[in-house]
C-alpha cells in the first residue's frame, strides 16, 4: 500500500476487479490527479470546458423506487404524514423530505426560521414562525425578483403537502427542456410571452359585466385564470348546465367545468416559439380575428420545445377532431390509441360518476328520474370506422397563440357531445328486478349527430329522435313518426330548446313522454264526449290531424312540461334542473303551427340499428 501527501483513496471493484489486482485497490490522491491530467492534456480546452457544461446542466433524476434509500424514503414520508407537524422542527423536516421526493435541494437558514427549496432554475423561500406556523413563501425564477406567493401560502398553512409537492413537480417540469441553463430560461420567456397574449385575446370584444358563465361558454379563450406563483395559467371552456345550477344552487362553491392547463414542453425536435408577445395590441382583423405580428428572428427562437393545453382528465375526441386540431397546430398529436367513440365516452362517464371501476363493456344503464318510470338506455358503440373512432387525449401540442380559440372551440363542441351521450350513462345496469321500464337506443348518426330510438307510447311502432349537436351553443332536433301515428305533442322547436336547456338525453325523453300522455289523457276525454253527443260523427273526429290537436289542448297542458310532486322535490342538481329549468322552456312552447314530422319509419324500421332495441322490447 503507497502513501502520497498522507492521503489514500480506496478503490473497491463490486463487479469484478481487473486481472492482478487484489480486492481493494489503494490509490493515492496525488496520483489519482496525475492520471487525470495526462488524460485530458491532450484535448482542448473549449472541448473540457463544453463537458463541465454539460454535466452541471444536467438534469437530476427523480429518485425512484428500486433506488437503494427507497424503501427508506418511503417509511420517512409515511412517518411525516401520520405526524401532526406542530412545530418548527417537524414542520421543516417535512419540507426537507418533499422536496427530495422531487428531486430539489433544501436547505435551512443561519436563523433556522426559513427553508429554501431550490434548483437551477428557481427557488422557494418559506418563512416560519418559531411555532411552526407559515408566514411567508416566495418563488423567484432564474433572473426575477422573488414574488409572495399566496397559493403556496395557503397550501403549506392548511397542511396540504400534496397539492404544495404538485407545484414542486409542475415547477420542476416547466424546465425540463434539452438543452443549458440559457435555453431553458429561453423556453420560460416564451411561456411567458404566450401568456400575455392569451390574456389579451381574452379582453378583446369584452363587456366590463360579463359573469363567469358567458366566458366559460362563449369567450374566446373560454374563462382564463393568470399564472399566479406556483398555479400556471388555466382555461375553463365548458360548463353544463347542471354545473350551473349547482353553484346557484350553493353560493359560494368552487363548481368548475371542463379546463385546460397552458405550459410548455421539451420534446425531440426544434419548433420556432415566440419570445415576445406578438397581439398587436387592441386590434383584430377584418373578421373579427386577433392580429398577430409575424413571427422573426428577432421574435421567435428555434427552441427543443411547445407549448400544451394539458387536461386534468383525458378527454375522448374524435378522430375528425383530432385531424382537425392537427392541421391547426401543425404537429401531431402522439401516443393515441383509437377505440370507438362510444366506448371512450360511457369510459370517461364511469370514471366520473362511480367511485368503484366498472366495466366499460356495458352497454346498458338504467337512469332514474323523480315522477317518471326508470329509463333503459341501450348505447350502441359503433365500430372503429373512420367516423366514429376516437381517442382519450390529454395534452394538444401547438407552436403559436393563434391557434388556441379554433381548438378550444372544437374542444367545447366535442365535450357538449359528449355530455349528451354521457347522461345516458350511470352506474346501475338492468337486472330481473327492474320492471315498467322506458327502453331507449342511443345510435350514432354521422359526424356529431346520434339518434334515440323508442316504442311510441300509444303505438308499438318504433319513434326516433334525431339530435344534431351543430355547435356548443346550437342543437338541432328532428321527431320522426310512423305516418299513422298519433302526434306526441313536441315539436322540433321544443325538442331543441329542452336538449340545449338541459344538454340531458333522459329529462328531454320524459318531456316528449309526458306531453303524449297528456295527448291520450285529452283523446280519451274527447272521445268519451263525441260517444254520448255525436255518435256518427266518431269517423271524423278519429282523423283529426296534429295541428288541430295540438290547438284545442289547453294552455295549462302545454306548459306543464315536467312539474313534479312538490312532496318530492328531488336535492341533486341534475334533478333540480329536470323539474325547474324545462319548466321555463315548457312556457316558451309553441302554440300554434308546431307541426311534428311524420316522415316514414319503414326505412329507420329497417335500420340495423335497431335490432338491440327490438330484441331487449321481445324479452320484456
Amino acid at each position: 500500500m503507497e502513501e502520497q501527501g498522507g492521503q489514500q483513496l480506496l478503490l473497491f471493484f463490486p463487479f469484478g476487479r481487473p486481472q492482478g489486482m487484489g480486492a481493494v485497490a489503494v490509490i493515492s490522491t496525488n496520483a489519482l490527479m496525475e492520471k487525470l491530467y495526462l488524460k485530458y492534456q491532450q484535448r482542448p480546452w473549449t472541448e473540457t470546458l463544453k463537458l463541465v457544461h454539460f454535466c452541471m446542466d444536467k438534469p437530476r433524476p427523480s429518485p425512484v423506487s428500486n433506488a437503494p434509500d427507497g424503501p427508506l424514503l418511503s417509511c420517512m414520508e409515511k412517518l411525516q404524514r401520520t405526524l401532526n407537524d406542530k412545530s418548527l422542527f417537524s414542520v421543516m423536516n417535512r419540507l426537507e423530505c418533499l422536496s427530495k421526493q422531487k428531486g430539489l435541494n433544501s436547505h435551512v437558514s443561519p436563523s433556522g426560521t426559513a427553508c429554501y427549496i431550490t434548483s437551477n432554475m428557481f427557488y422557494i423561500e418559506v418563512q416560519l414562525e418559531k411555532d411552526g406556523r407559515v408566514m411567508d413563501v416566495k418563488l423567484a425564477h432564474l433572473g426575477e425578483a422573488p414574488v409572495i406567493c399566496d397559493d403556496l401560502v395557503q397550501h403549506l398553512r392548511m397542511k396540504n403537502y400534496d397539492a404544495f409537492g404538485k407545484i414542486l413537480e409542475d415547477l420542476s417540469n416547466l424546465y425540463q427542456i434539452p438543452g443549458n441553463s440559457e435555453m431553458k430560461a429561453k423556453a420560460y420567456l416564451a411561456l411567458q410571452s404566450l401568456e400575455k397574449d392569451l390574456y389579451s385575446m381574452s379582453l378583446l370584444h369584452r363587456s366590463q359585466d360579463v359573469n363567469r358563465v358567458t366566458e366559460v361558454l362563449h369567450g374566446k379563450v373560454g374563462h382564463l385564470v393568470p399564472r399566479t406563483g406556483g398555479t400556471p395559467m388555466n382555461i375553463e371552456f365548458y360548463i353544463s348546465p347542471y354545473q350551473i345550477l349547482e353553484a346557484e344552487l350553493n353560493p359560494g362553491s368552487l363548481v368548475c367545468g371542463t379546463k385546460a392547463v397552458v405550459t410548455v414542453e421539451g420534446t425531440d425536435s426544434l419548433h420556432k416559439l415566440p419570445l415576445s408577445p406578438l397581439l398587436v395590441d387592441s386590434q383584430a382583423g377584418e373578421d373579427g380575428s386577433p392580429t398577430f405580428l409575424p413571427l422573426t428572428n428577432e421574435l421567435s427562437m428555434d427552441l427543443s420545445a411547445y407549448f400544451l393545453l394539458k387536461f386534468h382528465q383525458p378527454i375522448p375526441l374524435s378522430l375528425s377532431n383530432i385531424e382537425e386540431i392537427q392541421m391547426l397546430t401543425g404537429i401531431q398529436i402522439t401516443a393515441l390509441k383509437l377505440s370507438p367513440l362510444y366506448e371512450l365516452i360511457i369510459q370517461s362517464a364511469l370514471k366520473e360518476k362511480c367511485s368503484e371501476d366498472l366495466s366499460t363493456h356495458k352497454s346498458c344503464f338504467i337512469v332514474s328520474l323523480p315522477d317518471c318510470p326508470k329509463h333503459c338506455y341501450f348505447i350502441n358503440k359503433g365500430s372503429e370506422k373512420s367516423n366514429l373512432a376516437g381517442a382519450l387525449v390529454n395534452k394538444i401540442p401547438f407552436t403559436h397563440p393563434k391557434c388556441v380559440p379554433a381548438v378550444i372551440e372544437i374542444l367545447r363542441h366535442q365535450v357538449a357531445y359528449n355530455s349528451l351521450i354521457s347522461s345516458c350513462v350511470s352506474d346501475k345496469c338492468i337486472n330481473e328486478d327492474d320492471s315498467e321500464l322506458l327502453y331507449f337506443e342511443v345510435t350514432p348518426y354521422k359526424n356529431t349527430s346520434f339518434s334515440v330510438f323508442f316504442i311510441h307510447p300509444m303505438r308499438e311502432n318504433l319513434a326516433c329522435v334525431t339530435i344534431d349537436v351543430v355547435t356548443s351553443r346550437e342543437v338541432q332536433c328532428s321527431l320522426h313518426l310512423h305516418p299513422q301515428d298519433p302526434t306526441l305533442n313536441s315539436s322540433d322547436g321544443f325538442i331543441s330548446r329542452s336538449v340545449k336547456c338541459c344538454m340531458s338525453v333522459p329529462v328531454v325523453m320524459r318531456a316528449i313522454f309526458r306531453n303524449a300522455a297528456k295527448v291520450g289523457a285529452d283523446s280519451e276525454t274527447q272521445g268519451t264526449e263525441t260517444d254520448t253527443k255525436q255518435k256518427p260523427e266518431l269517423q271524423r273526429e278519429q282523423i283529426i290531424d296534429s295541428d288541430s290537436l295540438e290547438e284545442s289542448l289547453p294552455v295549462a297542458g302545454q306548459q306543464d312540461l315536467v312539474k313534479t310532486n312538490k312532496e318530492s322535490v328531488p336535492d341533486s342538481p341534475e334533478q333540480r334542473l329536470s323539474t325547474a329549468k324545462l319548466e321555463t322552456s315548457g312556457d316558451e312552447m309553441e302554440k300554434s303551427n308546431a307541426t311534428v314530422k311524420t316522415e316514414t319509419l319503414s326505412r329507420v324500421e329497417g335500420n340495423n340499428s335497431t335490432a338491440s332495441t327490438e330484441a331487449v322490447m321481445k324479452d320484456k
